[in-house]
């Protein structure tokens, strides 16, 4: 076996002679190597965790899963190592996967291991959160506690949305974890972490937070740290230094199924949120309103007025929905959700998410350069469900109206039957786009609802917008295609 590659003792920091002991809110008391001067800088030193592993060890948890299998029916399980790889990141099971045959003896409903993960006790008589990846589909839960005290756990709720799970044992005086504030972390702050890595049991990893509110999910702004996270750590806490669990390890970005010094963990203020209804009712319930979004360019909001790229574009609105009850238009960006400001678009499912269902929320949208206030009652969210499109209606085949040859456009018009069936007022047709035009993005069969901030309805209209605009600026359009509006922008050529 080879051996790990040795760093030369020069490379580290001059030997420190001293330490101090600092407590820090007086949740835990931790030492410190005392600052030293090296080449004219102080150089702070390093953190000690083992106070920290002492305080929130014994609160942490090994999570295998058990599945009843019949061997005549699969030749046995893939190597679990690579399933929970698979399982973390949603990616089938490939063919390689090649599964173990079964032992000789086994039963017809023989209980083979399936996979291993973490968690931590958030009450001393036995409810423990981990992730919902590592509990999902198992057929039989053991944890271990610390002291190598196991029980059977039964699952009380899961959210795969949030990737958040608790489950409970048959245990009392256990040793609860001690929460903390997320809004108080800061990036480039030292945080650790308590796992079973590869079904290695309390191992104990430490890094920094690299970033917050990294957007990698529709209602988490997931920690990102470089605390090595591997395989097993699923479902383990994100310690903070002063002892307390400011998130729950869930992700990593990785190649090769290793830790490759990326991590993501679900804050805590959201875990503890969604664990509040899984205790109460078992299922988490969310809020919505019934539209599509996408992010607002930086082009667009300057074309609009907007200064800065803020608020959620809205591209779609369902039939029936909150939003369409409320007068929300594809096209609209939506600037305000009951009164708190929309940054980013990903900001906005977030919100209506966490709204309660039935709840009267204001909405503030921005429609052809005038900001409009709204009244919107937020439904409740249902399960996922296949996402189903209608068919955009064919094309004309031939134009009626000259084309814009400066923006590389032919128009058609829109019959009243294309308009009843598009759920449209208004919109002109795309017969071709050459030049300018396809280069933004534009193509065939797409409808044309606005220029820059005036609707149009027929060809005319559009040419009549066109021929009062500096031809040497970029044109802002908002345009449909099938179920989907956008904005594309049209630089003309010169």
């Amino acid at each position: 076996m080879k051996l790990p590659e040795r760093r030369s003792a020069r490379t580290l920091l001059p030997a420190i002679l001293a330490t101090a002991i600092l407590s820090v809110g007086g949740a835990a008391t931790l030492t410190y190597h005392t600052p030293v001067q090296a080449q004219g800088a102080v150089v702070r030193g390093l953190p000690d965790f083992t106070e920290l592993v002492d305080m929130v060890g014994p609160s942490v948890v090994n999570i295998r899963t058990l599945e009843r299998r019949d061997p005549a029916a699969a030749s046995g399980s893939p190597d679990e190592q690579m399933l929970e790889f698979f399982r973390r990141f949603g990616i089938p099971v490939p063919p390689g996967a090649t599964p173990r045959g079964p032992r000789q003896g086994q039963g017809p409903q023989e209980e083979r291991p399936r996979g291993v993960g973490s968690g931590f006790v958030l009450s001393s008589d036995g409810l423990i959160m981990t992730n919902a990846h590592v509990v999902d589909g198992a057929d039989e839960l053991i944890v271990t506690l610390p002291d190598k005290r196991e029980y059977k756990a039964r699952v009380v709720g899961a959210d795969k949305r949030t990737d958040v799970a608790v489950v409970k044992i048959e245990a009392t005086g256990l040793s609860p974890v001690k929460i903390g504030d997320v809004n108080r972390l800061k990036v480039g702050e030292w945080v650790m972490a308590i796992g079973s890595p590869f079904g290695l049991e309390n191992t104990v990893t430490a890094g920094i937070v690299s970033a917050k509110q990294r957007d990698t999910g529709d209602f988490l702004p997931f920690i990102q740290t470089d605390v090595a996270i591997n395989p097993g750590n699923s479902g383990g806490p994100l310690i903070n230094m002063r002892g307390e669990v400011v998130g729950i390890n869930s992700q990593i970005y990785s190649r090769s199924g290793g830790f490759q010094g990326i991590s993501f963990a679900i804050p805590i203020d959201e875990a503890v949120r969604v664990s509040d209804q899984l205790k109460s009712t078992g299922r988490v319930t969310r809020g919505r309103i019934g539209v599509q979004i996408d992010q607002v360019s930086k082009e667009v909001a300057e074309s609009l007025g907007l200064g800065q790229p803020k608020g959620a574009l809205v591209r779609g609105v369902e039939p029936d929905s909150p939003a369409a009850k409320a007068g929300i238009e594809p096209g609209d960006i939506i600037l305000k959700f009951d009164g708190k400001e929309v940054e980013k678009s990903v900001d906005l499912p977030r919100m209506v998410g966490n709204t309660k269902p039935g709840n009267r929320s204001s909405v503030t949208v921005l429609r052809r350069g005038n900001q409009r206030d709204l009244s919107i009652t937020v439904a409740e969210l249902e399960p996922d469900r296949p996402e189903t499109r209608a068919a955009a209606p064919e094309p004309k085949a031939a134009p009626v109206t000259p084309a814009l040859q400066n923006l590389g456009l032919a128009l058609a018009e829109l019959t009243p039957a294309e308009r009843k069936e598009l759920a449209l007022k208004g919109g002109v047709r795309i017969a071709s786009a050459d030049g300018a035009a396809a280069r933004a993005g534009l193509r065939e069969g797409d409808v044309i609802l606005a220029i820059g901030n005036t609707e149009v309805a027929s060809a005319k209209e559009v040419e009549s917008v066109i021929a009062r605009t500096d031809r040497s600026r970029p044109v802002t359009v908002l345009f449909r295609r099938g179920d989907w509006a956008q904005y594309a922008v049209i630089r003309p050529q010169r």
